[in-house]
């Protein structure tokens, strides 16, 4: 059995108590509770996240093993590093941050994805994210052409992580191209791991992988305890960071947060 929370004030598990591979429902944690900020804050800062249908209730999980991507291990294709050439060359393209939040949210919750029905973002979870994007934490990457928003993605940030969510795409690796701005943009403040929650076969095309739980949990601890990105704007500057080699990278200056 699963703990039900019943109360707001009744804390999630800890993470070596979600069901077991092998289970019915390996990596789920606990079930119940609210949706808000505070609830939120807490579950990630936990390295758990919430996932269910219409119709269920709040089901909160810590999986194991656990997907992350490397910043430095993030990997563009001969043809998609063409395409974000393209994209960067071209000024009726442009990238932006947190300019449609809800919109790429909902985009996210409502556009069809092969060998899946319906969604996970059900109405009460965008009502959710967007309360805490409103305070400052969560962020949404975007891909505009011609003015019109063509793909995304949103995550949250603590400290020096992104925990990212979920991706849309209305043209052809629109989606792809956020993730590679988001790459770049944490490159340049010094934020070195995105968790990716579960395996896909499109993230591990972009260099994500596999970790045992204890592994992600040791290395996201320490970096969220550090100063959070306050400045979530996209400079053009910014892309030069695909075309460092990583062994270099360290060389190069990080924006740090203000005062």
């Amino acid at each position: 059995m699963i703990p039900w929370l019943r109360h707001p004030l009744d804390p999630l598990p800890e993470t070596r108590l979600a069901l077991p591979q092998g289970s019915d429902a390996p990596g789920l944690l606990a079930a119940g509770g609210e949706l808000t900020p505070e609830r939120l804050a807490e579950a990630y800062g936990k390295g758990v996240f919430p996932w269910y249908s219409e119709g269920q209730p709040i089901l909160w999980w810590s999986p194991d093993p656990r997907m992350v991507l490397f910043v430095d291990e993030f990997k563009l294709s001969r043809s998609l590093r063409k395409t974000v050439k393209n994209f960067r060359m071209d000024k009726r393209c442009e990238i932006r941050i947190d300019s449609a939040f809800r919109r790429v949210i909902t985009a996210c919750a409502s556009t069809p994805r092969d060998g899946q029905a319906g969604t996970w973002i059900v109405p009460e979870m965008i009502d959710a994210y967007c309360d805490w994007h409103a305070l400052g934490t969560v962020h949404s990457i975007e891909s505009w052409i011609d003015g019109q928003l063509v793909g995304g993605l949103y995550g949250i940030n603590l400290g020096r992580m992104f925990f990212g969510e979920s991706m849309f795409s209305h043209r052809t690796d629109a989606s792809k191209i956020a993730m590679a701005a988001l790459v770049c943009f944490c490159r340049h403040h010094g934020i070195t791991l995105i968790d990716c929650q579960q395996r896909t076969g499109h993230l591990a095309s972009l260099g994500a992988r596999e970790i045992p739980r204890s592994e992600f949990e040791a290395l996201f601890t320490p970096r969220i305890r550090e100063p959070s990105v306050k400045d979530w704007t996209y400079h053009l500057a910014m892309w030069a960071q695909l075309e460092v080699d990583q062994t270099d990278r360290h060389n190069l200056p990080t924006q740090e947060p203000g005062p």
